[in-house]
């Protein structure tokens, strides 16, 4: 297999449009909770195994980073109209992953590319997990739908919003480090990619805040509904603070 042909294979884990429609197409006909958490873990890390294993290109074509932009760039500005937190969850990551091809190209070592890629999907499977709590709930989870869970369920607001703030790269989570390491590498020497960053950063931040307001404000439900446990609190909250702790080591290694 030559390498290019190796490049649109990673391309599907890692996504490149059009072939990171493969994942989002799966990932929307999981129905299994569980499966599609495990799922968002264990999909880029094939990508970066298939590159590392099976090419033996010293360097990336030089399409490679402007399509992975591209497809970065278009996943980020599809997430403003979505409601629905696992379709919003997708995209995110999808938009998140095709990064990775430009710290790919920064010659980021092979441990620290694993890393990232870890990083940037387990927030997203915690929100997943909370997504199926809310289907359990309301029988869906949209923005909109479930919207005045600050008062209906005000803990599984409270871990719902920190979980999406940690998933948009705020800082002192993981995510925030890599974005803010991509942008100050390519700063001084390529400056258009560092807007492009900047921009994509913008749009997930926009996403988020929209996805926020629908579900946390509006009009509390008149029905009585369970709030998150004490037990659950605890193990996304510990979650949560393992993320912190090594978002800022993250940071202390590659800045």
């Amino acid at each position: 297999m030559n390498d290019i042909a190796i490049i649109l294979l990673a391309g599907v884990f890692l996504p490149l449009f059009p072939m990171s429609m493969v994942f989002n197409f799966v990932f929307d006909n999981i129905s299994n909770t569980w499966l599609r958490a495990a799922f968002l873990l264990a999909w880029p890390l094939c990508g970066l195994f298939i590159l590392f294993e099976f090419s033996s290109m010293a360097a990336l074509p030089d399409w490679v980073v402007p399509l992975a932009l591209c497809t970065s760039t278009l996943y980020a500005l599809r997430m403003l109209s979505l409601r629905e937190i696992n379709q919003w969850s997708g995209f995110l990551v999808t938009s998140f992953w095709a990064l990775l091809w430009l710290a790919i190209s920064k010659n980021t070592p092979e441990q620290t590319l694993f890393a990232y890629a870890i990083s940037i999907s387990l927030p997203l499977v915690l929100l997943v997990l909370l997504g199926d709590g809310l289907t359990q709930r309301f029988g869906a989870a949209y923005s909109g739908l479930c919207g005045g869970l600050a008062r209906t369920i005000p803990r599984f607001a409270g871990v719902l919003v920190t979980v999406i703030v940690a998933a948009i790269a705020t800082p002192l989570f993981p995510t925030f480090f890599i974005m803010l390491d991509l942008i100050v590498e390519t700063m001084s020497t390529t400056p258009i990619i560092a807007l492009t960053l900047i921009i994509i950063w913008t749009l997930w931040s926009w996403a988020g805040s929209r996805l926020i307001q629908g579900l946390i404000v509006g009009r509390a439900s008149n029905i009585k509904i369970a709030d998150l446990g004490l037990a659950s609190i605890s193990i996304y909250s510990m979650i949560l603070i393992a993320l912190a702790i090594g978002g800022v080591y993250l940071g202390g290694v590659i800045l």
